[in-house]
């Protein structure tokens, strides 16, 4: 029986190990004792290792921040770089998010493309060519990190910690080889929220705002908003809204609380490399609010430098970040989240940034753009650039894994948005799971993975495995 027979008569186990694992919500949580994100990431990393065990994998757990399963023998080592960890559900699934229904031959769930489905995949892979008795000239491990969505900690664990494999590929991304990332920078821009109008007199908004909340994590197009309104002209309000909603089409709800007002604006998610994949509910509510000009002092400044420095663009032109490069593209520009309240306003933003550039080249313009301005930029994490030549061996021999078994001798190694694993190590890239031409669904509502394209990914990291685990590292 050779390693393809060999996954497709797993595929039962394959479904359901995917299956349990989804089950479990595996969200960043408030750290506990031997659990760095939370215990639902924790538990997810102890069923995954358990599983790998019954496998007949030698694994490991380094304190909660990653673990490994590994099979095969010798000096070097190929890696398969996932993680464990996913973002928030948000809004609107059809099915639940950590239900694992299956319908229409496809597993819903929140992880199931990013990245659970794969790395099963993976773990599943690495068990047929033990099952096939194949003997391969490497160790191969799968690596298991626990924070990928919020800061790579984990990852920074091992690498501190453990071996780093001669060449690996993350299963993080899309097919056939990403052998470019762009950059990725998050910032906060931060402001007072004085609501009063100063000069010769000192008068109070017409509308206050109390609060303000939206979004679920910066690497997330935000699909709600929601802000508190406390004002003596609620009618004039209601009838802008619906003017406002009349001409732009967005979904912004008002709702009487008796002494304040709620607006709600919902939106569509999707991941922030790809913003025009969704519909962004915190700028299509500040842009209404600015709209109204009803909001003075320093909260009525900032929404009207959002409303002409941001507004609805994706590409950071208007703030002085409107980057490109023939290699990667255009830069994306994400507000994921936002937090106010009636002293400051806080918004986070997520960018990805062509890989020809730097973070400095990005901070500029923004910076010039908040000059005279109540506005201050502070950094939150930053991410750099991944770059390897189009014509690398790695490359080279992971096309050949994916054309062989996919068919699919027309597409070429591509350079994305996102970013992987595979950034931090040295020689490695990512490869797949998502097949050229669809969607993508990492980070959206009824995020999904068809079991056919399991059971071929688990056979196209075979095929990769067996490429890269065969021969000396060239």
């Amino acid at each position: 029986m050779d390693v393809n027979e060999r996954i497709v008569k797993l595929k039962d186990d394959i479904i359901g190990s995917l299956q349990k694992l989804l089950m479990i919500k595996s969200v960043e949580s408030e750290a506990r004792h031997g659990m760095p994100f939370g215990e639902g990431v924790n538990q997810a990393l102890e069923e995954v290792l358990e599983l790998a065990g019954i496998l007949g994998f030698k694994t490991s757990n380094l304190d909660g921040y990653c673990g490994y399963a590994e099979i095969g023998s010798g000096k070097e080592m190929v890696g398969i770089l996932c993680h464990l960890d996913v973002v928030p559900a948000g809004k609107g699934w059809t099915y639940p998010p950590f239900g694992a229904e299956i319908h229409d031959n496809k597993i819903f769930g929140r992880g199931s493309i990013d990245n659970k489905g794969p790395l099963i995949a993976a773990l599943y892979a690495l068990k047929a060519i033990k099952d096939c008795e194949i003997d391969i000239k490497k160790r191969v491990r799968v690596i298991m990190g626990t924070d990928e969505e919020s800061g790579w900690k984990g990852l920074e664990y091992y690498l501190r910690n453990d071996e780093e494999p001669a060449m690996a590929f993350s299963p993080d991304a899309e097919f056939p080889v990403i052998y470019g990332e762009k950059g990725i920078l998050t910032f906060k821009l931060k402001s007072g929220f004085n609501q009063k109008k100063t000069g010769k007199e000192v008068t109070n908004s017409k509308v206050k705002i109390k609060e303000i909340n939206g979004g679920n994590a910066p690497n997330m197009v935000p699909d709600y908003c929601q802000v508190i309104l406390e004002t003596d002209y609620k009618e004039l309000i209601r009838e802008k809204l619906y003017d406002f909603v009349d001409k732009t089409g967005f979904n912004i709800k008002f709702t009487d609380k008796n002494d304040f007002i709620e607006l709600e604006s919902h939106g569509v998610s999707a991941h922030a490399s790809l913003p025009w994949d969704g519909s962004n509910a915190i700028s299509s509510l500040l842009l209404f609010l600015d709209v109204l000009d009803m909001i003075e002092g320093q909260a009525g400044n900032f929404l009207n430098f959002y409303s002409e420095q941001i507004g609805l663009d994706y590409d950071g032109e208007k703030i002085g970040c409107g980057l490109n490069d023939e290699v990667s593209g255009d830069l994306t520009f994400n507000v994921g989240e936002i937090k106010a309240d009636e002293s400051a306003i806080e918004v986070l933003v997520d960018v990805r940034y062509p890989v020809s550039y730097n973070k400095k080249d990005v901070f500029s313009g923004i910076k010039e753009k908040i000059a005279n301005t109540d506005i201050q930029l502070e950094e939150d994490n930053h991410k750099p650039p991944l770059y390897i030549l189009e014509d690398d061996p790695l490359v080279r021999k992971l096309m050949k894994a994916y054309q062989e078994i996919s068919g699919d001798n027309n597409s070429n190694p591509l350079t994305i948005g996102g970013g992987t694993y595979a950034r931090a190590f040295d020689r490695a890239v990512a490869f797949g799971p998502i097949f050229p031409g669809q969607k993508e669904l990492a980070h959206q509502k009824d995020e999904y993975i068809s079991i056919d394209d399991l059971i071929l990914n688990a056979q196209i990291y075979a095929r990769a495995v067996l490429e890269l685990a065969s021969s000396a590292v060239e």
